[in-house]
Formats: C-alpha cells, sequence, structure tokens
C-alpha cells in the first residue's frame, strides 16, 4: 500500500483500538460474571468483584495510553467511552426494571471523564499539542 492509502487507516487507529478493546476487555474482565454473593448477613453484593473491574480499568488504560500518545485525544476519548457504553448496554439490557439504563449512564458519563483525564495526563508528560486538525 501506498503511504497515502495507509494515511485514512492511521488516522483512524487512535479511536479503533479503544473502541474495540473496551468491549473486549469488559466481556474478558466482567462479562462472564452474573453471580450475585449473597452474605452471611443476608446482604447481596456483586456480581462483580473489586480485582475484575481493576483488571478492566489497567487494560482501557493501557490502550488509551497508547492511543492518546498518537496525539489525537478526541477520537481516543469518544472510541472508549463508544466501546465501553455499548459494552455496558449489551450486558445489562436484560434487566426487566429498565434501570439499567441509569447504570449505563453513569457508565458513559465515567467514561469520558477518566479517558479524557487520562488523554489530559499524557499530554502533560509528552509535553505536546494534539496533531494538527485532530479537533475537527
Amino acid at each position: 500500500m501506498s503511504n497515502g492509502m495507509m494515511r485514512p487507516l492511521l488516522r483512524t487507529l487512535p479511536a479503533l483500538v479503544p473502541a474495540v478493546v473496551a468491549p473486549v476487555a469488559w466481556a474478558v474482565w466482567l462479562g462472564w460474571d452474573r453471580q450475585w454473593d449473597v452474605r452471611p448477613d443476608g446482604t447481596t453484593t456483586g456480581p462483580y468483584q473489586a480485582w475484575q473491574v481493576i483488571g478492566l480499568v489497567l487494560t482501557l488504560l493501557v490502550a488509551v495510553c497508547w492511543a492518546a500518545a498518537r496525539r489525537h485525544p478526541a477520537s481516543v476519548i469518544l472510541g472508549t467511552t463508544a466501546g465501553l457504553t455499548a459494552a455496558a448496554w449489551y450486558d445489562w439490557s436484560d434487566d426487566s426494571t429498565g434501570l439499567f439504563a441509569i447504570g449505563v449512564g453513569l457508565v458513559m458519563v465515567g467514561g469520558l471523564a477518566a479517558t479524557a483525564a487520562v488523554c489530559g495526563a499524557v499530554a502533560l508528560v509528552r509535553g505536546t499539542q494534539p496533531a494538527a486538525g485532530a479537533e475537527r
């Protein structure tokens, strides 16, 4: 492939990688666990354990840092948020109460804020500005 044909692909990678990694990581870390834990006092917790959520966060942190280092923060933020939101919607949409939509909204807002913070931190560490035209 010529350099001109590779440019669009290379430009979309910072958005595509986190957008694909987010739902795959969700499935790997959280998607298999549906069991609520009942404590001896009768209260329930779960279905996720802390180590599962930490694993998801660390996996996403690697993908977001890699993509943010390519100087396209808007596409990284939107790609990661879209992937997480889609994964949460798919995983929780079987809830008959409809309250899953609130949780999905919280995942979306939290993912957006956390990804924006990580992208900002990567930009500060690198001491760089976004690539020209990246915010358009």
